[in-house]
């Protein structure tokens, strides 16, 4: 499942997210795609279960709507001055 995919869902949107078998983008440390392994709203629960399953070598991250959002290319405005002839 893709990241941006969990962050939009309604499972697992506003709630922290164990990955496994993570690939993330070049270059980068955002998550692309990965596997679910367990999710819950209090941190906390989520790290006491992931502990008992010994499952100690997965990433967890918040999942929010626009989380990694792909930033938006803003251009600078040129300024422009103009010719002066004398």
């Amino acid at each position: 499942m893709t990241w941006l995919d969990m962050c939009r869902s309604d499972e697992y949107r506003g709630r922290w997210v164990a990955l496994d078998n993570i690939d993330y983008e070049d270059g980068s440390s955002q998550p692309q795609q990965a596997d679910v392994v367990d999710s819950d709203e209090d941190l906390g629960e989520l790290c006491s279960r992931m502990r008992e399953s010994d499952r100690t070598a997965c990433a967890i991250l918040y999942c929010e709507d626009d989380s990694f959002a792909p930033p938006v290319a803003k251009r600078a405005a040129m300024q422009t001055r103009g010719a002066v002839h004398r």
